[in-house]
């Protein structure tokens, strides 16, 4: 009988990736017009693309078809993930009530937080709640494949309140759920706002958003939504790759901005500065995760680690930051536990002992402070790097 359970179970590796194979080589038909509008800076008349010439969209180490073999297999020699996180969702009496006053110095406005998993986040201020890519299903991808959730989401959809807003950066299935969506979509009608293409794939599920480019922003549920750049590529079956945009947003809010990364390398890094000039910032929700696709790599074109994370915080010169995009979703090579461990080292090689930017419980609502001017930025990645290579710091796979 043993060998009978093996049989199956390498035909279902064999099944997984001879799928994850075919999406690479699908016929042409899979592409899909997004969008349509006048060549720029970041468009050809056909595509998106980062204005800094850099190409997100190659898997790093290899081929397209060699990185969905080894992401079917685990043959890449990865470190071992948990099969389940143990999560203790939020309950509706834990959340920021709708009846929250608003006090008569907006700098005092409350504003909550509960991370919900990856990318999703509910921000709740008085009279709003805001939703950033939410994503309740239990894997990533389409028809039924993809990675699988080691966490739950840190709030039942059943026990969600009213969304008046949500943000979509951009239209990779760990970002843009459309079950997901649909069911709060059904249940609320949010406004979402998004960037240029994505509305035509909620469209074709029922629903409408606004789709702006980057440095359009927008009025909506009494807060004005900035649609920003970051850096990063699209697609949902590879043929239609940058066929939609990818963004970044600030939200401003009584108290502070919001500013929500969406999912972002580097890149030049000019993105940052745009950001920052809209305003002082009470929250950054940063990526850290999914930075890790070859051994020792701090980096990915499309994808920021901690350390350039923290540059991000600093330069920003956000009051608060939480550290978002790891611990959900197995995308790439690094430890379950890495991104978090990899901040708090950087921070200390920074001389950052504080904890205003940080990982945070999935489900733990958490109150931000008010806005405060943090000092002025300093932050040498070399140094840090230089600080991490070192038996405990290459140690964090």
């Amino acid at each position: 009988m043993g060998w009978m359970f093996r049989g199956l179970v390498w035909t279902g590796v064999w099944v997984v990736a001879a799928s994850c194979l075919a999406v690479t080589i699908v016929p042409r038909f899979l592409d899909r017009l997004y969008y349509r509008g006048v060549a720029g800076d970041h468009f050809d008349g056909a595509r998106f693309f980062n204005p800094d010439g850099d190409d997100t969209s190659a898997p790093p180490g290899g081929s397209r078809r060699g990185f969905f073999w080894r992401q079917a297999t685990g043959s890449d020699g990865r470190p071992a993930w948990p099969t389940q996180i143990p999560v203790t969702p939020a309950k509706p009496a834990e959340l920021l009530g709708p009846t929250t006053l608003r006090p008569r110095d907006p700098a005092q406005t409350p504003m909550r937080v509960t991370w919900v998993g990856h990318a999703s986040v509910l921000v709740q201020t008085p009279g709003l709640n805001i939703l950033t890519d939410p994503v309740w299903s239990d894997r990533a991808g389409p028809f039924g494949f993809g990675p699988k959730r080691v966490a739950a989401p840190g709030i039942a959809l059943a026990d969600l309140p009213k969304i008046d807003l949500i943000l979509i950066s951009h239209n990779h299935y760990d970002h843009l759920d459309l079950s997901t969506l649909k069911r709060i979509w059904d249940r609320d009608r949010p406004a979402i706002v998004t960037s240029l293409g994505n509305d035509a794939i909620l469209r074709s599920a029922g629903m409408t958003a606004t789709a702006l480019d980057w440095r359009q922003a927008e009025r909506v549920c009494g807060a004005t939504v900035h649609v920003v750049r970051n850096h990063h590529w699209s697609s949902r079956w590879f043929v239609d790759r940058n066929r939609a945009l990818w963004s970044a947003f600030v939200v401003e809010l009584p108290g502070g901005n919001l500013f929500f990364a969406g999912d972002t390398g580097m890149g030049d890094g000019a993105w940052v500065r745009e950001a920052a000039a809209l305003g002082p910032i009470r929250l950054a929700l940063i990526p850290i995760g999914a930075f890790r696709f070859q051994p020792g790599q701090m980096a990915s074109d499309a994808h920021i680690g901690p350390v350039d994370a923290l540059d991000v915080f600093q330069r920003l010169g956000a009051s608060q930051g939480m550290a978002i995009h790891w611990g959900t979703f197995r995308l790439s090579y690094e430890g379950w536990a890495t991104p978090p461990k990899l901040l708090t080292a950087a921070k200390r090689c920074a001389g950052q002992g504080d904890r205003r930017f940080g990982a945070v419980a999935i489900g733990r609502p958490v109150d931000i402070a008010p806005l405060t001017t943090p000092p002025p930025p300093a932050f040498d990645r070399d140094a840090i790097l230089r600080c991490l290579d070192t038996a405990e710091g290459n140690a964090l796979r």
